[in-house]
């Protein structure tokens, strides 16, 4: 709680019947105001709660007759004495819910105009409204309850690493632009007209660093910013839970890691289990359709590639002689779906490049089930009593097969199926906190538009020891020391075992198509710091944002920042980005087009 200020003797949320009797003085905003003639009611808010305050003429007149012009949101100060509320008038939804103040004096500190958006806790504002008032909107008890427990998320983490030794470093903000991923945000420069800084999409060239420089375990709520195309879960700015460690494996940011989710779960009174369960990329693909797998559930993908190859549907029969799969779910008991609920599946599918969703439904009886439907007529009796043995499928089921040339496509319409299914059928247990580690992720991935190879997560991840020598041959085919932590179907963060090596560093630049001098200009620095004994060295980063919306149980993580963007990435509240002048777009050497 706040300690006593000039201004007041206790906050609005502290005061309870031990305090009856005694006189305070109590600021904040006034809501809802109750005029019964004799009697003026009102609740006294500010962010600690809210407390009942009573003027009675009978008490004072002078007081009871400057409440008659209050509105709601004026800000004052009241002075009077803490009384319990008459018998069965208690308000047992509040803290201070058994007492209340009766006044003998008020200021008014400031008068409020009509408020332009809805802060109630259920508001029928839009977004766009509530972000343009946003320092009303932050008003609301919700709002605030995301901010403080973001608070207390951070808290945790530093004290947390601050017990492990770590050391929280600053990394600069203006840095060099290295455009590998997302566009940089570029900065000009006054001094050195013409040239540019960058603003940091993390700090990963920086803490690797820092690993150069002996400091063995770094820590930083870290600032980024990507200039990306926005949804939900993204921002233009953005804050990292950023972490390097050196003479480390992946054993031990494994563990470093789920010793802080704990700490952090735990200061917002939840308790997890560790350790978390681990998944190989592969196995989170081939079962799961997804890379961020949500495990609350089950509904795994089943590859029938040998059933559907054995059909008579020539489509089938195409995609595997063509080197594609096919895969299959089984949705329990949704054998029940109408026509039109089977092909707004179907939808959902194409909206994942899936050509076509192929549906079978098992009816019959116990002792002789079979299989009906769109897709049937193509399945022997011999293949039915397969496909429903791979799929362990009852009467009453609905089977659901995608297949395709490109695997990848297969998984991943099988898995968005799958999420949108268990959603629409209520399978997913809400309060339950299901973590697991993705684990060796591909190095590679090629890029059609770009014709080349590109790194899956960044230039800097080690590659697995035992695929080294394909670096330079078949990159695609090797597997990084790379591992991704999610959380309930979303990925919290990830990161890797660094390259130390400048060798493997510059045949990792090579294999992502960068020209020596490209290399050079872009990365020389950091190659010439391998010259110096640079230490084994991984680690990871969360995203914050997205960690506190999860806690908080928002889906979208503008409801847990402050002063956040829309998704177009806008400030509707400052009106930014804005024009500026020529005389300062002069003064850094650009001009417009």
């Amino acid at each position: 709680m706040a300690k006593a200020t000039a201004y007041r003797t206790n906050t609005c949320g502290e005061l309870a019947l031990k305090d009856n009797g005694k006189k305070v003085t109590l600021c904040g905003w006034v809501q809802h105001v109750k005029n019964l003639g004799g009697l003026i009611f009102f609740y006294l808010k500010d962010r600690y709660g809210i407390t009942q305050v009573v003027f009675d003429p009978k008490n004072d007149a002078d007081a009871h007759k400057a409440a008659e012009s209050l509105k709601r949101e004026d800000v004052i100060q009241v002075t009077g004495r803490v009384r319990t509320r008459p018998q069965g008038q208690d308000n047992v939804e509040i803290i201070t819910g058994s007492i209340e103040v009766i006044c003998d004096r008020i200021t008014v500190l400031n008068k409020s105009e009509t408020i332009p958006i809805d802060i109630e806790e259920q508001t029928t504002t839009t977004e766009e409204m509530r972000l343009k008032y946003r320092y009303l909107d932050l008003r609301r008890n919700c709002v605030q309850k995301n901010i403080i427990t973001r608070h207390k998320i951070v808290k945790a983490t530093r004290d947390y690493f601050d017990k492990q030794g770590f050391l929280e470093i600053e990394t600069p903000i203006l840095a060099k632009s290295t455009p590998e991923g997302a566009r940089d945000y570029l900065v000009p420069s006054r001094v050195h007209k013409g040239k540019f800084y960058a603003l940091p999409q993390s700090p990963q060239i920086f803490k690797q660093l820092l690993m150069l420089s002996g400091f063995d375990r770094y820590v930083q709520i870290a600032r980024c910013f990507r200039d990306e195309d926005l949804r939900a879960d993204r921002q233009p700015e953005f804050t990292q839970i950023d972490v390097e460690m050196s003479f480390v494996d992946e054993e031990n940011v494994y563990e470093i890691m789920e010793g802080l989710m704990k700490d952090v779960f735990k200061a917002v009174d939840v308790k997890i289990k560790t350790p978390f369960p681990r998944i190989t990329f592969a196995d989170a693909m081939a079962k799961y359709g997804s890379d961020k797998p949500d495990v609350r559930f089950g509904m795994q993908l089943k590859n029938i590639s040998e059933i559907g190859e054995k059909s008579s549907f020539k489509i089938f029969t195409e995609t595997i002689k063509n080197g594609g799969s096919i895969k299959c779910i089984n949705a329990r008991g949704c054998a029940k779906f109408s026509r039109k609920e089977v092909d707004e599946l179907e939808k959902v599918a194409k909206i994942y490049d899936a050509k076509g969703l192929a549906w079978v439904k098992v009816e019959g009886t116990d002792t002789k089930k079979k299989l009906e439907g769109m897709s049937a007529k193509f399945f022997s009796e011999e293949l039915q009593k397969q496909l429903m043995e791979k799929v362990s499928a009852n009467i009453g089921d609905l089977l659901l097969i995608v297949g395709d040339h490109k695997h990848h496509i297969v998984d991943i319409a099988l898995g968005q199926l799958r999420l949108f299914l268990a959603k629409k059928l209520e399978l997913i247990p809400e309060d339950e906190w299901s973590f697991i580690w993705v684990v060796d992720f591909p190095m590679m991935e090629y890029d059609e538009d770009a014709k080349r190879h590109i790194a899956m997560h960044h230039p800097f991840t080690s590659p697995k020891d035992e695929d080294m020598g394909m670096l330079l041959t078949d990159p695609s085919k090797v597997r990084a020391k790379a591992y991704d932590l999610a959380l309930n179907g979303v990925e919290l963060g990830g990161g890797s075992i660094r390259i130390h090596s400048r060798e493997i560093q510059e045949n990792v630049f090579k294999a992502i198509g960068l020209k020596d001098d490209e290399i050079k200009s872009k990365f020389g620095f950091l190659l010439d710091a391998f010259k110096y004994g640079a230490p084994p060295h991984g680690g990871i980063a969360f995203g914050l944002d997205r960690l506190a919306a999860m806690v908080c149980k928002e889906e979208n993580i503008r409801e847990v920042i402050a002063f956040p963007k829309t998704k177009n990435a806008e400030s509707l509240m400052e009106s930014s980005p804005s024009n500026v002048d020529n005389e300062q777009l002069d003064e850094v050497g650009v001009k417009l087009k």
